[in-house]
């Protein structure tokens, strides 16, 4: 059994079929109407009354429709055959960036801009499945094209409102409200629903409502900025895999520049910043059926692992401090790491223990 059996695993959120039932509208909520009781005015000793509390409510909502105003139209949707998803206008040129399982394996595209019903074409310009991020360019940039304005996610803190802007279930340009519950966070999405396979450092975690069609739009701060790109939705296994409310995930925005910069400039990653062993490798399990190791298939040569004398059928234990059962643990710790680092990885060979210092490559 996976260690990681008892934790709410993690999927993307995938694409929406333009025939879901309407029926979905049941579980919309109105993002800017409020609730009151009575005037709102509070009466003093003296019989005076205040008006604090409706005032700096209205401030607040105030920033809410200016944000939605200025980055809304930076929002597209984004159709692959017959399925949906959501982009976010990258420059003047029409550079679009989204998530890479948003876009999958076609090369053109339908896209609907906020600020108009007519569909524009696209063409994919490059995608990175294992950052789960690709661009695409609209083969013309319509009047009044706008690009979104991207944040440092170093900046971001817990406790932030963020409202997320995208197509959930096919809902063009909507917009739910949450916070950032936490940073930092390293996730591995699922290929079998949907997904890249990916695991992916330093992502954002919010409470805004991450659906199918929000993949690849805007989590965005009340300074009009994209911090994030949501791409990530929790599920609860003992839930039967139901979507866990209230937990979602976004690529911070300082990685989606760093690789949609490189993309659109050499039109592929020549910098991932992902560290790598330079392995091709699986889990492999004990007599007791209970995950054990990853057990190394193929080293690629000149690569950190061939440097460090690991071969095909050891079975790595530990990458520094971290024990190592699964692929996806290997993942993980990897994902912490940076290329050039030097790290102690632990390992059998022929049932004895081994350790090789590596200094780790790049994916």
């Amino acid at each position: 059994m996976d260690a990681s059996r008892n934790r709410a695993r993690i999927r993307a959120r995938t694409r929406a079929r333009l025939y879901l039932p309407l029926t979905v509208l049941a579980c919309s909520a109105a993002l800017l109407s409020g609730c009151s009781s009575g005037s709102g005015a509070s009466p003093a000793k003296d019989g005076t009354t205040t008006q604090a509390a409706p005032a700096a409510a209205g401030d607040l909502q105030d920033e809410y429709l200016k944000v939605i105003k200025d980055v809304l139209p930076s929002v597209v949707q984004i159709q692959a055959s017959s399925d949906l998803g959501s982009g976010v206008v990258y420059d003047d040129n029409g550079h679009i960036v989204t998530n890479a399982h948003v876009v999958g394996d076609e090369k053109t595209f339908k896209v609907t801009t906020a600020n108009s019903e007519d569909e524009q074409t696209a063409t994919l310009v490059y995608a990175y499945p294992e950052q789960d991020l690709a661009v695409i360019k609209l083969d013309k940039v319509p009047d009044g094209l706008k690009a979104a304005s991207f944040g440092d996610s170093s900046k971001v803190e817990v406790g932030q409102i963020v409202l997320a802007m995208g197509s959930p279930l096919g809902l063009s340009s909507s917009v739910t409200q949450g916070i950032v519950s936490a940073t930092g966070r390293t996730v591995s999405e699922g290929s079998s629903s949907g997904g890249t396979g990916a695991t992916i450092a330093n992502m954002v975690q919010t409470s805004a409502a991450i659906n199918p069609g929000n993949s690849g739009g805007a989590l965005v701060n009340l300074d009009g900025q994209v911090i994030g790109i949501p791409t990530l939705a929790a599920t609860d296994p003992d839930l039967g895999d139901s979507t866990a409310p209230g937990i979602g995930f976004a690529i911070p925005a300082s990685m989606v520049t760093k690789v949609a910069d490189q993309i659109i400039k050499d039109g592929k990653v020549t910098d991932s910043g992902r560290a790598a062993l330079g392995i091709t490798a699986r889990t492999v399990v004990d007599g007791n059926l209970q995950a054990a190791g990853v057990a190394v298939v193929e080293v690629k040569g000149g690569g950190a692992a061939d440097k460090a004398g690991i071969e095909p059928g050891d079975i790595i234990t530990g990458l520094g401090d971290t024990d190592i059962t699964t692929i996806t643990s290997l993942s993980e710790a990897l994902a912490a790491e940076k290329p050039g680092d030097r790290t102690p990885v632990t390992y059998t060979r022929n049932g004895s223990e081994k350790t090789a210092d590596v200094t780790l490559g790049e994916q």
